[in-house]
Parts: structure tokens; C-alpha cells; sequence
């Protein structure tokens, strides 16, 4: 059966809940032992005293380390991107810096892909520091060789540790090609230092883009976005070999910060209708697309479905990895700040939020907003400027979409010739 299917009740066990046929909350802190030798074969495992024993099935402690509701969520998840395990966060940022603190030590070097989310990027760049943990970047666009240069060039390429991308880009929509990635992350492994590859699916995943297919090593997403959907939850999720998340369930074990009961019970009911909220809103952006590329305020619309064969190597990491053209979409008013802030107070059914992947469509200003703690000069070179405005795609009707964005880009004045009057536009 498809995920989608699968969704509706993989991984549990009605007779096992008075025969409810939706997972109870289990909302409780700590489980009962059914022995004391259970008790003790399970923190033989737990703090790796020993491996778990072909068959073995390990019982339930501790909500900190496990929870059935967790668990169903993790099996289902995995499910999409055919991944050997799961592990559900707190938060998208609770799974990103606890991959990173897993898996680099002091003195190792971290290749990085730019832009990236704000939150990573400061990460990144203003915390691992302070740890000994180096980091380096490369702009999309840039080739292989290229990248490769810019690692050898920082005179610690035997100290590489991971590749971390963003694919698409936030907020630009860029596309990196992960499987040339994972080709770089080979080129600096050695017999004793594997160079893993991380990729942020969190713009287009899980439905339509599946980076374990193309050679990644680790997953990881904000599931407040697209997974949970809603604007009501707060989760982050890390899948991969079962090897490299027994690894990252040992570090959360002990950060704490794995998602609770509630969380994970929101989640599954998220699971269900994720491929049909997915399905409209990539629907829905290719029409509000549509729609912002002839109009005479904007000067340029950052959207998959616009590349073409000319756009060379982006057209065909799209046509590669992704399967469809997403439902987020970014684009420069012409002018300023100023337009864009006219644009954004101006709109009525679009929420002018941070957030992205919600049922509601949303608006932001990620120069201002997003990635305002980017260098300016940076920020700049990556195209995320001033006149930059970011939309994420809900599942309202696409007619009510594009007609608050009509009216609210009707508010800025268009910049023309005195001669020329302004073309009068209709709705796709």
C-alpha cells in the first residue's frame, strides 16, 4: 500500500487500547516494569552496556525515551522516504542541532550550503565556534570542482565531518543536487572519518522530495511545517539509517529534547491528510505562480515550476529530485522595502507570519523577518534583498488567493513611465 494509506493506522494495535480506533494520548511520564530483570535488561541497552539481542524487543521506561504515540509517529514517518528509523523533536531546530552536535566534535570542519534557514545558519556560524567546530559554505550554482576548492582551500579538508544542505533553498527556492553532494561528502571520506551528507527536506518533504534516494545520509525537517500543517505544533524529525538515529536517539536521550505525547498524537492526525493538503497547495502555487509572473509590480518570481532547459543544471536537479513544483514561492516587488511592506500590511486572507507549509497561506519579509541576523553583504549576494517576499501556499481556493494578492499589490504604486497608464490585470 501507498504511504497515504498507510497512514490511517501502520503501526498500531487496536485491541491493545480498548479497541479505539485511534491511538489514545499516553499521557504519561514513566511505565511500568513488568519484571526486574525487564528492568534491567532495558538499561543494558539503553546506556549501551549491550546490544540488543536478535529479537528483542525493548519494552517501555520513560516518556523522555519513549512513548507508544512517539513511536507510531516514527514508524509512519518513515514510511515516506523509505527510511530505516525516525526520530521526532521538539522542534525543527531540536532535530538540526542535535545531528550537528552528534556528529562534529572540536577542531572538525562542516561544509554548509547557503542560503539556508536563518536559525541553521546562525547556528552554523555563531555556535558551533564556540565548540571548536569550523564552518564553511558554498553559494548554489557553484560546481562540484568548485566546492571542492573552497574545502581544500580552508586547509582542514581532513577534518570534514558533514555536508549540510538546504534543497530548495529557504527562501530563495535554489536547488542543490544531492546526489553531487554525496559525491563531495565521498571525495573527503577516508576508511576511518565517513563524511556524512544532512539534507533539510523541510520545503518540499515528505511527500515530494526523498533525498535517501539520491544519496543522503540523514533527513531532517521542521515538522511544524508541511508534517504538522496546522500552525498548532511545535516538532522537528531526523530519519536515516537505523545505525546513524540510534546515534541521535542516544544524544536526545540525553538533551531531552524529544517531542511528548501530545505532540506525537497531533502529528499522526496530521499524517493522515498530509499528501491531500501537499496535493492543493502544489495545485494552488502553480496558479498563484501564474498569476504573479505577468504582473507589471513584480520584478522577478522565484518558483520551481518557472525553470526551464535555460536555466541549465537547476532545471534538471528539479526534474531529478522533486516531484512536483512545491508550494512555496518567493519573488521581488519592484522597489523596496517600502512596496514590500505596502504589499504585506495590506493583505486580508494571507497571514503575515514566519511559518511556512500551514493550511493558511502566509506571507513574510525574510531580509527583515527569516534571515535578519545574515550579513548584509550576504544576504545580498544570495538575492535576498529588500524587494523579497516570500509566500507559502495554503489550501484555500485559489481564486481567494491570488485575489487578495491583486488587491494588496494594487496598494503600491507602479513605477512606469509618465506616458504609460497601469495594465489592468485579471484573475487566473
Amino acid at each position: 500500500m501507498k504511504p497515504e494509506s498507510l497512514m490511517m493506522s501502520y503501526g498500531y494495535r487496536p485491541e491493545l487500547s480498548e479497541g479505539a480506533i485511534k491511538s489514545p494520548i499516553f499521557q504519561t511520564s514513566t511505565f511500568v516494569f513488568k519484571s526486574a530483570e525487564e528492568g534491567k535488561a532495558f538499561f543494558e541497552v539503553a546506556y549501551g552496556l549491550r546490544e540488543k539481542k536478535e529479537g528483542e524487543v525493548m519494552g517501555l521506561i520513560y516518556s523522555r525515551i519513549n512513548n507508544p504515540d512517539l513511536e507510531i509517529l516514527e514508524n509512519r514517518l518513515c514510511l515516506w522516504d523509505e527510511a530505516e528509523e525516525c526520530a521526532v523533536f521538539e522542534s525543527g531546530m531540536s532535530a538540526i542541532t542535535t545531528v550537528l552536535l552528534e556528529f562534529l566534535k572540536p577542531g572538525d570542519l562542516v561544509l554548509a550550503s547557503s542560503p539556508l534557514y536563518g536559525g541553521t545558519d546562525h547556528f552554523i556560524e555563531k555556535i558551533l565556534p564556540k565548540f571548536g567546530i569550523h564552518a564553511v559554505s558554498f553559494k548554489v550554482g557553484q560546481t562540484r570542482d568548485e566546492i571542492m576548492h573552497i574545502v581544500e582551500a580552508t586547509g582542514m579538508a581532513d577534518k570534514l565531518a558533514l555536508v549540510f544542505i538546504e534543497t530548495p533553498a529557504n527562501p530563495t527556492n535554489d536547488l542543490i543536487d544531492i546526489a553531487g553532494s554525496k559525491e563531495i561528502a565521498r571525495h573527503f571520506s577516508t576508511p576511518e572519518r565517513n563524511v556524512l551528507l544532512a539534507v533539510d527536506n523541510t520545503y518540499m518533504g515528505p511527500v515530494w522530495q526523498h533525498p535517501l534516494k539520491h544519496g543522503a545520509d540523514l533527513i531532517l525537517y521542521s515538522a511544524t511545517k508541511y508534517i504538522g500543517g496546522h500552525s498548532d505544533v511545535i516538532a522537528g524529525a531526523c530519519l536515516g539509517s537505523s545505525a546513524l538515529i540510534k546515534r541521535v536517539k542516544g544524544l536526545r536521550t540525553f538533551l531531552g529534547n524529544m517531542a511528548g505525547p501530545w505532540t506525537g498524537w497531533l502529528l499522526l492526525r496530521s499524517l493522515e491528510t498530509l499528501k491531500a493538503r501537499m496535493d492543493i497547495q502544489a495545485f494552488n502555487a502553480e496558479r498563484v505562480a501564474a498569476y504573479l509572473n505577468q504582473h507589471p509590480k513584480i520584478e522577478k518570481v522565484y518558483y520551481l515550476g518557472n525553470l526551464t532547459e535555460a536555466d541549465g543544471e537547476s532545471f534538471h536537479i528539479r526534474n531529478r529530485q522533486c516531484l512536483t513544483n512545491g508550494g512555496m514561492i518567493s519573488f521581488d516587488v519592484k522597489g523596496g522595502e517600502k512596496e514590500a511592506f505596502i504589499f504585506l500590511n495590506s493583505l486580508k486572507l494571507i497571514k503575515l507570519a514566519v511559518s511556512l507549509g500551514s493550511t493558511e497561506s502566509l506571507a513574510e519579509h525574510p531580509a527583515t523577518m527569516t534571515h535578519a541576523d545574515v550579513e548584509p553583504e550576504h544576504k545580498e549576494a544570495l538575492s535576498i534583498t529588500e524587494k523579497m517576499i516570500r509566500l507559502s501556499i495554503g489550501v484555500e481556493n485559489y481564486h481567494d488567493i491570488i485575489s487578495d494578492i491583486d488587491q494588496a499589490l494594487g496598494k503600491i504604486p507602479l513605477r512606469v513611465e509618465s506616458n504609460q497608464e497601469e495594465m489592468q490585470l485579471h484573475l487566473v
